[in-house]
């Protein structure tokens, strides 16, 4: 039997997908070479600075802090050991309307009591909801996340069959919330978490209610320095385990012949492996870096995926403090429901849109100069939707309104920076498919074993990793999906060995 150390793998992305990967691959004593287009690692997880502003530009929530102490676990670490965390209490507040608002308190009781404030009784239905979000959390984060769904075989499993009849895979998200609450406030509360899996409360499964218990009770962390904290982290622990990670590198075509990849060519030279995981989109990498008997889908197959959204983003760095605001700021007091039916129906930019402002500032000085503050201005948007200098600036202008409007505060005179990120950009950065930023949407034909496969069809040694494949999108599960693809590589070179 060869050993591993003969073994190279090359890893297209240095995202949480394919850091997590390498990491994995790097510790069991394989070659590990990660390829990574831009300037540095991360993904969309990629930091800007300028003037003293210190952006994170894509995930800035840090939910299911377990995952992330699995992860470094696994290496003889804790999360301690690279990033102080802390939790946001309160958690969030959303915006209803003009002093119409509520803060999501960390404690419990804290909690039942806004719950029973808003409407009479609607704690203990709370209680009971969250009781089984967390089954579904233990065994969907546990199991379901883990397996690499090749096949609906997979699932035959007796233990998973039982414990899948209390995840509501049946019922959507929204019918399953108003069982438990009848206030418009409470609902849009319970239904905010599915904004992060790319489709409305009405399509999405209510297995998913496992991210109420992430949100409600594991609660909001964040990692003083920014999420870019967890990312320089990640390089930490690959570059321990003799990970090489090449910056700059832009993969131009995958190399197979007889249904094995042999070599990798970038801008930068070509490089031989004996295997290859995609972090990179999974479309883009089929479409653009095989050749067309070596793709698994066609391209009426993509077109035909429900995808997440895309999203209009402006950084913004303000030279004066901004009061009166949380660290995270949901503004629902538009048609919140008219809003998902232009993203997912129409295709068409918002007539009235709901945002989220982040201000990272309030809790940690280091991303601002002094005095100064730091914000984060996000919109969903359709994938695949038109992206024009002058509808960013239109857009921004009405989110700065209702912003300074429902906040009681004034910032537009007090601008030194500002940067806006959008459709066009995800497609140039990242090659996302239609721009989109969160991969596909987790409706109930693509969950599992219906997702894009980890495994190439046509390739033997050619994985994928990442938001496009299992488990699914959001930073956890880009980690786990890295854990999986590793997983997936060892055991095809210990088929080879056999």
């Amino acid at each position: 039997m060869d050993s591993p150390l003969q073994k190279h793998v090359v890893i297209i992305g240095a995202g949480f997908a394919g850091l997590s990967a390498a990491a994995f691959l790097g510790k069991e004593g394989y070659k590990v070479t990660v390829l990574e287009k831009n300037d540095q690692p991360g993904g969309r997880a990629r930091v800007w600075e300028q003037d003293g502003f210190k952006f994170d530009m894509g995930p800035s929530w840090y939910w299911m802090p377990d995952v992330f102490e699995d992860f470094f676990k696994n290496f003889g670490h804790s999360v301690k050991d690279f990033y102080h965390l802390q939790r946001l209490d309160p958690s969030y507040r959303i915006y209803f309307g003009k002093d119409d608002l509520i803060n999501i308190p960390a404690d419990r009781n804290t909690l039942n009591d806004l719950f029973d404030e808003i409407e009479a009784g609607s704690s203990k239905k709370l209680d009971k909801f969250l009781k089984q979000a967390e089954y579904k959390y233990n065994v969907g984060m546990a199991d379901y996340a883990h397996r690499p769904s090749k096949g609906l075989k997979e699932f035959f499993d007796l233990k998973l069959i039982k414990q899948s009849q209390g995840l509501h895979l049946l019922t959507s998200m929204r019918t399953h919330i108003r069982k438990f609450v009848k206030h418009p406030k409470l609902r849009q509360l319970l239904e905010f978490p599915v904004l992060f899996l790319g489709a409305t409360a009405k399509d999405i499964p209510a297995m998913y209610s496992l991210m109420n218990y992430a949100d409600l009770v594991l609660g909001t962390w964040y990692p003083q320095g920014g999420m870019g904290e967890i990312i320089k982290a990640m390089v930490a622990v690959a570059e321990e385990n003799s990970v090489r990670i090449i910056y700059n590198a832009e993969v131009k075509e995958i190399v197979a012949n007889g249904g094995i990849v042999s070599n990798v060519i970038t801008n930068r030279g070509s490089i031989a492996a004996d295997l290859v995981i995609s972090g990179a989109d999974y479309e883009h990498t089929e479409q653009q870096l095989l050749k067309k008997k070596d793709r698994r889908y066609s391209p009426k197959y993509w077109r035909s995926r429900k995808m997440s959204p895309s999203c209009l983003i402006f950084y913004v760095g303000v030279g004066k403090r901004v009061d009166g605001i949380l660290h995270h700021n949901l503004f629902f007091d538009g048609d919140h429901d008219g809003h998902a039916d232009d993203i997912y129906k129409a295709a068409k930019w918002p007539d009235e849109p709901s945002f989220y402002v982040c201000c990272p500032s309030k809790t940690d000085h280091t991303v601002a100069p002094p005095g100064c503050t730091n914000l984060f201005f996000l919109m969903p948007l359709a994938a695949g939707i038109e992206d024009t200098e002058a509808l960013r600036a239109t857009y921004f202008i009405k989110m700065l309104s209702r912003f300074e409007a429902l906040a009681s505060v004034s910032i537009r005179d007090n601008i030194l920076v500002k940067r806006s990120y959008c459709v066009n950009d995800f497609v140039k950065d990242y090659h996302a498919y239609k721009g989109n930023a969160y991969g596909l949407a987790n409706v109930l034909s693509q969950t599992a074993f219906m997702k894009p496969a980890i495994h190439s069809k046509k390739l033997r040694n050619l994985l994928y990793t990442g938001q496009l494949t299992v488990p699914g999108p959001g930073v956890p599960p880009a980690i786990i999906s890295g854990e999986i693809a590793a997983k997936e590589a060892i055991n095809y070179f210990g088929n080879q060995s056999k």
